[in-house]
Parts: structure tokens; C-alpha cells; sequence
């Protein structure tokens, strides 16, 4: 499902001592089934720019189309709208309640007034999504669950709704590595294999890196860079000076570079930089 946002501008709090624009003419296009990672240092706009995207949030001027339909219009069905763009906000198992895991995801379903059987559907599929097999986990507390786990049920619980479009607000904020690979593992399982419009918001250039498309990069509530991973992360100047880095393995390429390592200076993911080191060391032993 395709997202699209033109001249959208937003403020906070308008005349008055405290206002602020948060979004400064965004336009911006989001094709069916594409991967897109939303990057910028905090109070850059991104949360603000995703809140627009489902309607938690109107625009102060400019307009939001979900699948060709203006979201912004008067007499708009907003929640028709949420059903179809499903957010996950930060620490949403924050936000988990019920007693057992199936309860907790099939809360949205229920609340759409669909049957037994359809929410039982709806309830595997979501689960099957993020990598929690039904029979083991469906009747635990969610509370007994490690934080990876707790995160995927969740993600499951929005999932249980089924959106065309899935927004990450910093999906592994908070995670020990191995929930952060658990993580990260299914969404980028979810994307590959059931070809969901993706649109994840995060801090970490080494997960947006391996996960994305495209980027999308806001500073000041303007959008200064856009493209691929690999041109996005050529911009090291730019981007530092907005106060963001580029992947660690990029900083370790430049820097084998200048010693004299004929190394490809363009790898952004660690599966990229092995090759590469790989390659060097046989170069060497012959």
C-alpha cells in the first residue's frame, strides 16, 4: 500500500509563546512493499512525521494519502485508516496487560467484532510472524516473557490487525543484543517474505543499514537526504553534522583505507565488511 505526503507541515501549539514547527514542507513518497528506514537525531521530527501517517496526528497544512485516499479529509474513517497503518510505538510491551499471551494479541481483532475462528486465525498468523510458535507460548504470561519476546508478541498484536503498512518506532530500543537479533531477525522476515510496506524509525545506522531500501534522513523537521543505504552513508559530512554517524564498519573501512588496505570503502552492513576482510587476508597470503 503506497503512503504519500505532500507539503506537510505541522506545529505545535500555535500562537502561542511555545510554538513550534516540528514538520517544515515534507513530501515524501512510499511505494507498495518497500523497506524504508526514517533516521534523524531526537526532536528531529520523526515521530511527529509517523504520527501523521495513520492520522494520531493532522497537519497543520499539507496533506497524507494512504492508498490514494486523502486521510486528511473532513468525514475520513480514521479507524478504517489505523487498520490499515498499523504503528508499533516504542516499548510497546509496555503497553501488554492481559493474562496470557493469546488474550493480549487477539485484543485488537476482538474489538474489530470478528469470530472465534477468524481471531484464532489472525492470532496464529501474527505469532507465526514474529517467530513465536502458537502451542509453546499462546497460554503463557506475557509478563514471564524475556524482553525480546515480550517485544514480538507486541509487534504480533499489531500485526493481529493486519495492516498494508507496519511503522517501527525504534523496534529494539532497550534490547540486549540477543533480543535486538530476535528482534530484528523477524521483521526482516515479515518484510521478505510477505512483502509488508515497512517503514522503521531508528537510531542504530548498522540496523537501517541492513534492513532498508531506502532512507529517509529529517533534521530540523526537513528532509536533507534521501536514497539508498550505500548513497545515504557516502554523505559522512553531512550527516555527522547534523549529529548522526554512518555504520561502524564504514569508520573501520576508511580507516584500513588510509593504512593502505585496498579495501571497497562502500560497505555499510558487517556481512559486507567479512567479505571484504576476508578477501584482504587471502590477497596477503598469496
Amino acid at each position: 500500500m503506497p503512503v504519500k505526503v505532500e507539503n506537510l507541515t505541522y506545529v505545535y501549539m500555535p500562537n502561542t509563546p511555545f510554538e513550534k514547527k516540528a514538520l517544515d514542507d515534507i513530501n515524501l513518497e512510499i511505494k507498495d512493499g518497500e523497506f524504508v528506514g526514517l533516521i534523524g537525531h531526537t526532536g528531529s521530527g520523526k515521530s511527529t512525521l509517523i504520527q501523521q501517517l495513520n492520522g494520531l496526528l493532522k497537519p497543520t497544512f499539507g496533506k497524507v494519502y494512504i492508498d490514494d485516499i486523502s486521510i486528511t479529509e473532513k468525514g475520513i474513517n480514521l479507524k478504517s485508516i489505523r487498520q490499515k497503518v498499523g504503528i508499533v510505538f516504542q516499548y510497546p510491551e509496555h503497553q501488554l496487560f492481559e493474562e496470557t499471551v493469546y488474550k493480549d494479541i487477539a485484543f485488537g481483532p476482538t474489538n474489530l467484532g470478528l469470530t472465534n475462528e477468524e481471531i484464532e486465525k489472525r492470532v496464529k498468523r501474527a505469532m507465526d510472524f514474529v517467530g513465536l510458535d502458537y502451542e509453546t507460548y499462546k497460554d503463557r504470561s506475557p509478563f514471564e516473557l524475556s524482553g525480546g519476546q515480550k517485544r514480538r508478541v507486541a509487534i504480533a498484536g499489531v500485526l493481529a490487525m493486519e495492516p498494508k503498512v507496519l511503522i517501527l518506532d525504534e523496534p529494539t530500543a532497550g534490547l540486549d543484543p540477543k533480543g535486538r537479533d530476535e528482534v530484528l531477525k523477524q521483521i526482516k522476515r515479515m518484510h521478505k517474505e510477505y512483502k509488508m510496506t515497512i517503514i522503521m524509525v531508528s537510531h542504530s545506522m548498522d540496523e537501517v543499514a541492513q534492513l532498508a531500501d531506502r532512507l529517509i534522513v529529517l533534521d530540523k523537521g526537513k528532509i536533507v537526504l534521501e536514497g539508498s543505504p550505500r548513497e545515504v552513508f557516502k554523505q559522512i559530512d553531512t550527516l555527522e553534522k547534523i549529529g548522526l554517524s554512518v555504520p561502524q564498519v564504514k569508520y573501520l573501512a576508511k580507516k584500513l583505507k588510509e593504512k593502505g588496505f585496498n579495501i571497497n570503502e562502500d560497505i555499510i552492513t558487517l556481512e559486507e565488511a567479512k567479505r571484504e576482510i576476508l578477501r584482504l587476508f587471502k590477497e596477503r597470503k598469496i
